[in-house]
């Protein structure tokens, strides 16, 4: 069995700076890939997150698992800089871009929970827009190209969710949902250039946010279940990482093209586990709770 099945491929993951983007830059870097880690924060220089983390420090950890991680600095809202990005890309790599994931996000703090539509701030429901819709496509415009001049390749659209179902805010709702049509119109685009495109939730991601909002850290996140009960089936970056590294690595993936995927189907699929040695399942967890129905966690 090769242990290294993305030893030869390109890989952009676009927001890989923390979170789902981390833990999916660094499991490519694990499987062989060279992995191009873009995002906002730097060493030199934070984000509006105002967080630690930063894409050198990922592409740190890509290069530490086996990969090649390459950080550049990259605001994906902005069209020029996107562009200039892929132009290195394209001469860098000779052409070859195999792997493009839209991980791009940064919206956690504008979100104005329990607030109706017309009552929440409309220059920050329309800045979650911009940072997930038109940032994702922006990056697909300049990206796919090198794939499709190729004949192969996989993009996939990260979210939160499976479905189209109401997530507890208009704006949220908006820019979680795109994403996964994005995937399934890209999809059709693409299919007569045999390019993938998918969209990958992850269940309860333990990210570093998630972490510091409980006040605990990763090795003692269980303290964190007394606060929210349902934080016993969280999953790491790295859980949903491996999901994407296997899609990548999956000969046969061009039969998922324009599907809505997750991270505990697909670790039922390919047979993977979590970093800290749990399965977690968040669609089986949440049908046993009663929390979300067979729709809303892509299970039959």
């Amino acid at each position: 069995m090769n242990n290294k099945p993305l030893s030869r491929k390109v890989a952009v993951v676009a927001g890989a700076t923390r979170g789902a983007g981390r833990g999916i830059a660094v499991m490519l870097g694990a499987a062989g890939a060279t992995v191009y880690c873009t995002g906002r924060s730097t060493r030199e220089g934070r984000s509006d997150i105002n967080r630690p983390e930063t894409i050198e420090e990922t592409a740190e950890m890509v290069t530490a698992r086996g990969g090649k991680g390459i950080p550049v600095r990259v605001d994906h809202t902005e069209e020029k800089e996107v562009e200039a990005f892929f132009k290195r890309v394209d001469e860098e790599q000779n052409g070859q871009l195999d792997i493009l994931v839209n991980d791009i996000w940064g919206g956690e703090q504008y979100v104005e929970w329990g607030v109706p539509f017309w009552e929440h701030s409309l220059a920050s429901g329309m800045l979650l827009q911009e940072r997930s819709v038109r940032a994702h496509l922006i990056t697909s415009y300049y990206g796919v190209p090198l794939m499709v001049k190729r004949k192969q390749g996989i993009i996939i659209e990260m979210t939160d969710g499976v479905g189209y179902s109401y997530r507890g805010q208009l704006y949220y709702s908006l820019a979680k949902i795109s994403p996964i049509h994005l995937a399934t119109a890209m999809a059709e685009d693409l299919r007569p250039y045999n390019v993938t495109a998918v969209s990958v939730t992850p269940g309860f991601l333990r990210s570093e946010q998630m972490l510091a909002f409980y006040e605990v850290e990763e090795e003692n996140w269980r303290d964190a279940v007394a606060k929210e009960p349902h934080f016993i089936e969280s999953e790491t970056p790295y859980f949903v990482g491996q999901a994407v590294a296997a899609l990548a690595a999956d000969p046969d993936v061009f039969t998922k093209s324009g599907k809505s995927l997750s991270s505990w189907v697909l670790s039922d699929v390919y047979g993977f586990i979590d970093i800290d040695g749990r399965k977690p399942h968040w669609g089986n967890y949440a049908l046993k709770q009663g929390i979300m129905d067979k729709e809303q966690v892509g299970m039959e």
